[in-house]
């Protein structure tokens, strides 16, 4: 079945995200459903964000904090297997609001818990770091479910602006809601954000089954194929979007998540690569925390930190650094992620982080001072956050739906979290056997980074053949 040719008139929503993107006629609701969707998840994590901080902190402090952080990998070994196999079993609808229900629930049980003054400090903590990666990684799975190759290069950018702009609101929103409701009621508010998310999958989920699946039987239907099957796909052809069912039986996505990953090259390569991002994204952070810390001794024993504490005076510099990094980032998702990947390309776009971080870890080792750190980190934070944000998301276009919904939930919680744990024992051995202050450790992450360049070439050279393969299929 072949769905309505679109071209380049279309409705007053579809004229006006052409600002932003290439926008074809009848595409622009659907995009904006699946943005606001992503807005409200990101949302949702920005409110809960603090409330875990509190928890932590008060019932284990930063070095329970810190060993919570393995934690989280070892239990993402056992629970992204449990979703492969939800996958292989459940519709996508039904795959979307059962692991959606089962976070409010949990975010319920949390605000019960916090009310009583039970200690769930810990355990939020690493439920927090499931979750956060879990559910955004589900949602992307289901937005290159619902896209082909081109339309997600094209669209992709403007649903990823919703994840930025979420970010940046769920921190402003909390910060007002703390002092009217109080700690744990954030939680509530979070699930209240869930729900009305799940609402938006659904009506974009019905959207593009009656756009593209109206003269499917049912049983080929997403509506009762289970999510990680081979057998249906939207391609591109030269009349539109074409929904394909296979009827040869079950395609092969009874393979386990970790399987999947590393039974396939092209998905072991942006395994690693995420590793990698991760690892070297991770110890920036503590460069920068370092530097931080130091320069707020240095300010109070010079009498220039203006009368503020420690805390405060890094408080301050954090809540501007933030600010900043969101700003940067959204003006490069509205105006300049969907360019780079249309006259570029995705073989280009993933590039340009690990470049940036090359450079910037560079200059770090040779001039280890607040500016130069604070400059590099908005960079390599703000483009993160919007352009390899987004490409990583496209890399998984040219999958198959096992790939989609299985190997990408591996990709996009275990190996992220496996990129913090190894920054961990970095810092760990680093400071503890070496003696490596911020100059040793951007050095290091200047050969991780040349690593990660490596990588990125190898995937988008990989992306190349995968979309080359499948158009001349």
């Amino acid at each position: 079945m072949t769905a309505a040719v679109g071209g380049r008139s279309g409705s007053g929503l579809d004229r006006f995200l052409r600002l932003f993107s290439d926008v074809r006629a009848g595409e622009g609701l659907t995009a904006i459903i699946l943005t606001a969707n992503v807005f409200l998840l990101l949302s949702a994590y920005y409110v809960i964000k603090p409330v875990r901080e509190a928890l932590i902190l008060s019932d284990g402090g930063a070095e329970v904090k810190s060993y919570a952080s393995a934690g989280q990998a070892i239990l993402l070994l056992l629970l992204v297997p449990v979703y492969g196999m939800l996958a292989d079993r459940l519709p996508r609808r039904r795959l979307l609001n059962a692991v959606t229900g089962f976070f409010v629930a949990c975010l319920i049980g949390f605000w019960a818990l916090a009310r009583s003054g039970a200690p769930v400090g810990v355990p939020f903590f690493l439920w927090v770091g499931i979750f956060n990666l879990m559910v955004v990684a589900q949602f992307w799975s289901f937005a290159n479910d619902l896209y082909t190759r081109d339309q997600g290069e094209r669209l992709f950018p403007i649903v990823a602006f919703g994840a930025s702009l979420g970010a940046a609101s769920g921190s402003v929103l909390t910060s007002n809601l703390i002092s009217l409701l109080g700690v744990p009621e954030l939680l509530l508010v979070a699930a209240g954000f869930l729900v009305a998310g799940a609402v938006l999958t659904r009506l974009a989920d019905a959207r593009e089954r009656a756009k593209n699946e109206a003269t499917l039987p049912a049983r080929f239907t997403t509506a009762e194929l289970p999510a990680a099957t081979g057998e249906y796909e939207i391609l591109d052809t030269a009349e539109g979007p074409k929904v394909t069912v296979s009827v040869a039986g079950p395609a092969g996505g009874r393979k386990g998540t970790f399987e999947l990953v590393f039974g396939d090259r092209y998905l072991l390569l942006i395994a690693l690569l995420m590793l990698v991002l991760n690892w070297v994204n991770t110890t920036g952070e503590y460069i920068l925390g370092s530097i931080v810390s130091g320069s707020a001794v240095a300010a109070i024993a010079s009498g220039t930190a203006h009368g503020l504490t420690k805390s405060e005076y890094i408080a301050e510099f954090y809540s501007r650094f933030f600010f900043l990094v969101n700003i940067v980032g959204l003006v490069l998702q509205l105006f300049v992620v969907s360019r780079v990947i249309k006259y570029t390309g995705v073989k280009v776009g993933v590039l340009v982080l690990p470049i940036i971080a090359a450079l910037g870890y560079t200059f770090i080792a040779f001039a280890p001072v607040l500016a130069v750190v604070r400059w590099v980190k908005t960079a390599e934070n703000a483009t993160d956050y919007s352009l390899q944000n987004t490409v990583r998301n496209v890399l998984f276009l040219p999958t198959s739906r096992d790939q989609k919904y299985k190997a990408k939930q591996a990709i996009d919680s275990f190996f992220v979290r496996a990129g913090d744990v190894l920054s961990a024992l970095l810092v760990l051995v680093g400071t503890s056997q070496f003696a490596f202050g911020p100059s040793q450790f951007a050095r290091v992450n200047l050969a991780l980074a040349l690593v990660w360049l490596g990588l990125a070439f190898l995937v988008g050279r990989a992306y190349g053949r995968k979309t080359a393969v499948r158009a001349a299929a």
